[in-house]
């Protein structure tokens, strides 16, 4: 995969990938933390400049809903979006409504050629959703 797409394979960008496909939309302190269950000496750095050069690559997807840190997932060039919970934070992914890229049809497009459309749903989750009416 990495090789795939022009990257020298390394032990930090291994284990940030498989960090990031094991834990979708977790923040970069979170896949900090998986990666050193790995490689308990891999600096912060090391972790940072992984994610910028796979995302960079098209390998990871970084995301930033309003109000919160960014956030990373492997599910990449599918143009899906996200539900985010108001109360918890919690993101899942949600398939585009037409399902063809970019989703979404701009009413004028002032001339630019659209391929990426991106929603972000807020609500609540079920968990919060069942929490606040009991």
């Amino acid at each position: 995969m990495l090789r795939g797409a022009a990257l020298r394979v390394t032990r930090p960008r291994v284990a940030v990938l498989s960090a990031v496909n094991e834990h979708p939309h977790a923040d970069t302190e979170s896949i900090i933390g998986a990666v050193r269950r790995d490689l308990p000496n891999v600096s912060h750095q090391a972790v940072y400049d992984s994610l910028r050069a796979l995302t960079a690559a098209g390998l990871v997807r970084r995301i930033q809903p309003t109000g919160s840190v960014a956030r990373y997932e492997s599910r990449v060039g599918d143009n899906h979006h996200h539900v985010v919970c108001r109360s918890c934070g919690d993101i899942a992914d949600v398939d585009c409504a037409v399902g063809d890229v970019p989703c979404l049809t701009a009413s004028d497009d002032r001339g630019f050629s659209i391929d990426e459309a991106e929603v972000v749903y807020w609500g609540l989750c079920p968990g919060c959703s069942t929490g606040k009416s009991s």
